[in-house]
C-alpha cells in the first residue's frame, strides 16, 4: 500500500461530497493513477456508475452533480438553459408534459459520453450553443458575478444540491427556448410562459437581444412580449438589434404578425385558456 497510503484515499474522500461526480481524468490530474483508483474501487470506497466516473461509496447520484462536475470538474462551458432552467425557476406548469425531466444544457461542447449511460431518472441533453455569439465562458474558475450576468448568466448562491451551478437567466432562457426548433407547439408553450415574465429586466432582455444571431427567436420573443403589454417592453430599445428583413413562416397557415413578420397560430387565444 505504499502509494494507496490512509491520508491520500481521506484528501480524496474528504473532497467528494455525497454526490460529487470525478472522472479518470480529474483523478489522473491530482495525483490518482488508474490503478490506484481500481484498488480504491475493490476495497469499497469508491464506486463507477459508468465506466470512467466515479462517486464516494454510498455516494448519491443525481444531475446536480453531474452538472456540477460538468461545470467544476470537466471545466466545460455547460449550463442548465432554455426549457429545464424556465421548469426549475417554478414555470414548469407552463411546459409541456414530461419535460421538466429533461435536463437542457446549452455550450460549445457536446456531452461527454458518459453523461448518457448514468442511470438517472432525469435525462441530460445538449442542446449546442444556443443563440448568441457570446465568446466561450468556463465556470470551473468561479467567474464574477456580473461577468456572467453580461452574458445571462447567474450562479446560485444559496439552494442546497444547486448550489454554485450557473443557470441561465429567465431573459436568456426564453431566448434559449424561442430559437427551439418551430412549430405551433412551441408557440403555445413559449407564449403560456411570456404572460408569466412580467418582471423580465430591460436592460438585460436588449443586452441579450443584440448578441441574440437566431432571426426568429428575436422575432417570436418580441412578439409575444407586445402581445401581453408587458411594462417592461416599452423600455427595451431596438435601435441596435437586427431583425432581419422579409417575412418568417413559424406556422403554416398562421397569422402574420404586423410589426415582426412572423407567423404566429391562429388559434393563439383560444391556447392560453
Amino acid at each position: 500500500m505504499s502509494d494507496q497510503n490512509p491520508g491520500k484515499l481521506n484528501q480524496l474522500l474528504a473532497s467528494l461530497g455525497d454526490s460529487t461526480l470525478v472522472t479518470t481524468r480529474w483523478l489522473r490530474e491530482h495525483g490518482y493513477a488508474s490503478n490506484l483508483v481500481a484498488r480504491y474501487v475493490a476495497s469499497g470506497w469508491l464506486e463507477s456508475p459508468t465506466r470512467g466516473v466515479y462517486l464516494r461509496k454510498g455516494g448519491h447520484l443525481s444531475w446536480q452533480g453531474v452538472l456540477r462536475a460538468l461545470q467544476a470538474g470537466e471545466d466545460l462551458p455547460l449550463h442548465a438553459g432554455g426549457r429545464f432552467a424556465l421548469a426549475w425557476r417554478g414555470h414548469e406548469h407552463y411546459l409541456r408534459l414530461g419535460t421538466s425531466a429533461t435536463v437542457t444544457l446549452y455550450g460549445p461542447t457536446p456531452l461527454p459520453g458518459w453523461v448518457g449511460k448514468l442511470p438517472l431518472k432525469e435525462r441530460l441533453v445538449g442542446c449546442g450553443k444556443g443563440p448568441f455569439d457570446f465568446p466561450t465562458l468556463c465556470f470551473s474558475g468561479e467567474p464574477a458575478d456580473e461577468v456572467l450576468r453580461e452574458r445571462g448568466l447567474e450562479r446560485v448562491a444559496h439552494g442546497s444540491e444547486v448550489d454554485g451551478l450557473v443557470f441561465a437567466t429567465p431573459e436568456r432562457a426564453m431566448l434559449e427556448l424561442c430559437d427551439a426548433p418551430g412549430d405551433a407547439a412551441l408557440v403555445y408553450e413559449v407564449d403560456a410562459l411570456m404572460q408569466g415574465m412580467a418582471n423580465l429586466r430591460p436592460k438585460r432582455v436588449e443586452m441579450l437581444l443584440c448578441h441574440c444571431v437566431s432571426i426568429k427567436a428575436k422575432r417570436l420573443f418580441l412578439a409575444l412580449a407586445e402581445r401581453h403589454a408587458h411594462a417592461w417592453l416599452p423600455h427595451v430599445s431596438l435601435e441596435s438589434v437586427d431583425l432581419g428583413r422579409g417575412k418568417r413562416v413559424l406556422v403554416h397557415g398562421g397569422r402574420l404578425h404586423p410589426t415582426y413578420h412572423i407567423t404566429l397560430p391562429a388559434d393563439l387565444d383560444e391556447q392560453l385558456g
